[in-house]
């Protein structure tokens, strides 16, 4: 536009009519273009000055009207316009109320809803927290109930770091770093931090790729880091390993992960440290004492129901207790993941929240173990539904990411996120301004558990950990609807050790049966319906 005014400015004082509006076209979007350039609230119109308006006039186009206009031709993304637009509003501050009630589909088999009481509380004290910290924690921490889940600085850019973790220590609540590492970006951020150990012991490995003690126990012992986690699995990809391109691999990168530049990096399907579900909670124990007794848990998707059986036997046999398990769905995002292990590896969160919940129940260590949760969880509602089955706490990658400005361009693995929040590409990733980002981070923390208390007031409660199944109904098929807990019934206390005659139990006490706290591998396998 700049050019186009310096061409046209000569012809025009030259008097050519039809080069005045030209003219006149240009001046104006010239000033529209250093305008967004200088802005600093929008990270799209920054990286595309004037054409990025574009992007906002589609959106304010109705999603009623755009689908009708394309059929169903649109690819569905993630999260719903209408989700997205929640986090937005909630991270900006904006009225979030919405008139001529329900978008959704009530009917629909699937469809679920918190039941409210006659009897309402108002809730005043929205800062709502659980201590995490078993008996053998010497450093318990004192979390909030909503979190920011693993995200890597390697997969997000530094500037979308600094703002997240920023973002968490305004708000007074914890900021996982995922497996890629503490950077620099986590340290000026300030932030409490959950450190997580993945299979690449990314930060703490030597040359080889194995786990380092002393390289741990310089990054653990750090007053910002609360706690430590250990990634078995996540939930978008369980099973699977990953590699981060020698390309993409810059001298932060290298320094935050411990690892060597112009080499692709490779994090393996599994650990190295470990191997049976003993060497697991002795692992567990190691790094406690590392970190100066701090929370030490593990993150995984459940998969083989059995192996994880194999892990609470451990437990008992070895007498050593994670301070926390997080149970992450396989409805969780990454940046990037094969079509089949997205779509069809792992089980989904609420299901796996059920599944842990009630085996430590059955075990009798659930008093011992808290439970966070992670999978699509961007909304008040969402947080009370899985406290409901059995978290303690939750945990948000993609609802914090919605928050400074992520527009689900699923351009994650491109190196080319419009936003400059998923790439290593610094002139993208100087559009996302810090600051203003951050404070956004924090507000949507503040206003979602804001909501969250008014859903807590709604049902007769007064704290969001006293939801229980029974707080939720669930739609099975048209106009007809069960209890929460006749769909995700809580089990009896230490039933797995006691045992049981109702029937219902009987595959719990099989699959009990056949775990082995020696090995991950089955002891028998499950017999056929078809055998003899």
């Amino acid at each position: 536009m700049v050019l186009l005014s310096a061409v046209t400015a000569p012809l025009a004082i030259a008097w050519s009519p039809w080069v005045a509006p030209v003219l006149m076209v240009s001046l104006v979007l010239t000033w529209v273009g250093y305008r967004d350039i200088r802005q600093r609230r929008h990270s799209v119109l920054r990286n595309y000055p004037i054409i990025g308006h574009m992007r906002y006039i589609f959106e304010s186009v109705r999603a009623e009207l755009r689908q009708y206009l394309i059929e169903g031709d649109r690819e569905e993304l993630p999260f719903s316009r209408e989700e997205r637009g929640l986090v937005y509003q909630r991270a900006k501050g904006e009225e979030d109320k919405r008139p001529f009630g329900t978008m959704e589909q009530v009917y629909a088999p699937g469809f679920n809803w918190l039941t409210h009481s006659i009897a309402a509380k108002v809730i005043t004290d929205f800062d709502f927290r659980v201590s995490i910290g078993g008996p053998d924690c010497r450093q318990p921490y004192l979390a909030s109930i909503y979190n920011i889940s693993g995200m890597s600085f390697g997969s997000l850019s530094g500037p979308a770091i600094a703002a997240l973790n920023r973002g968490a220590r305004k708000g007074g609540f914890a900021h996982d770093t995922g497996e890629g590492g503490i950077s620099s970006h986590h340290r000026e951020g300030g932030g409490d931090i959950i450190y997580q150990v993945a299979s690449g012991y990314f930060g703490c490995r030597n040359e080889d790729g194995s786990f380092s003690a002393e390289r741990f126990a310089q990054q653990a012992t750090d007053p910002q880091v609360k706690m430590i986690e250990v990634k078995l699995s996540q939930g978008a990809k369980p099973g699977h390993g990953g590699m981060l391109p020698a390309a993409k691999i810059t001298k932060e990168i290298s320094e935050a992960r411990g690892i060597p530049m112009g080499v692709d990096c490779i994090s393996p399907p599994s650990h190295s440290a470990f191997s049976t579900p003993a060497g697991l909670l002795e692992f567990i124990a190691r790094l406690r004492e590392l970190s100066g007794g701090k929370p030490v848990g593990f993150k995984l998707c459940i998969g083989h129901r059995r192996e994880f059986m194999c892990i609470v036997k451990a437990m008992i046999e070895t007498g050593i207790t994670p301070d926390f398990i997080v149970v992450d769905g396989k409805e969780g995002g990454t940046g990037a993941a094969p079509l089949e292990f997205a779509n069809r590896v792992g089980m989904p969160m609420l299901d796996g929240l059920h599944f842990v919940h009630n085996t430590l129940r059955g075990a009798g260590l659930r008093d011992r173990i808290r439970i966070g949760a992670a999978g699509k969880v961007v909304s008040a509602y969402h947080i009370s539904r899985a406290m409901a089955l059995g978290a303690d706490w939750c945990n948000s990658a993609r609802g914090y990411m919605f928050a400074i400005g992520c527009i689900q361009a699923q351009a994650c693995h491109t190196n080319k996120c419009p936003v400059g929040i998923a790439t290593q590409d610094p002139r993208r990733a100087a559009a996302l301004d810090v600051g203003d980002k951050s404070d956004r981070v924090a507000r949507f923390h503040r206003n979602t558990l804001h909501a969250l208390g008014e859903l807590v007031g709604a049902a007769g409660l007064s704290h969001p950990s006293e939801f229980s199944p029974y707080h939720f109904m669930f739609r099975a098929r048209d106009k007809e609807f069960q209890d929460g807990n006749e769909v995700f019934p809580e089990l009896p206390d230490r039933f797995l050790l006691e045992g049981s005659d109702h029937p219902e139990l009987q595959p719990w006490l099989d699959r009990w049966g056949r775990a082995d706290a020696r090995t991950f591998a089955p002891l028998s396998m499950p017999r056929s319906r078809f055998a003899a």
